[in-house]
């Protein structure tokens, strides 16, 4: 099963960075829904994969869309899968 790292909008960017920094060594995803939550996740990951290169280590994220049910209401949202390269 794929943990998965949800972002919304308020989100600290670092602090979404570290927790991914920590994890990344398995296979990830961040959903995000909404701009201003995927504005949130993008700077967090460019700054987890600064923490991360640094031990040899590189991502790669790729972006889908998926359908998701919040408050019975379908809501598109963005997922991230974050890889290791």
């Amino acid at each position: 099963m794929i943990e998965m790292i949800k972002v919304a909008t308020n989100s600290s960017p670092s602090k979404v960075a570290g927790s991914l920094a920590t994890i990344i060594r398995e296979q990830k995803v961040v959903q995000t829904i909404g701009a201003g939550a995927l504005n949130q996740a993008i700077k967090a990951i460019a700054i987890a994969r600064g923490f991360l290169v640094s031990s040899g280590i590189d991502i790669v994220v790729i972006p889908s869309f998926r359908e998701v049910m919040i408050n019975q209401s379908e809501k598109t949202a963005i997922k991230l899968r974050i890889e290791r390269r």
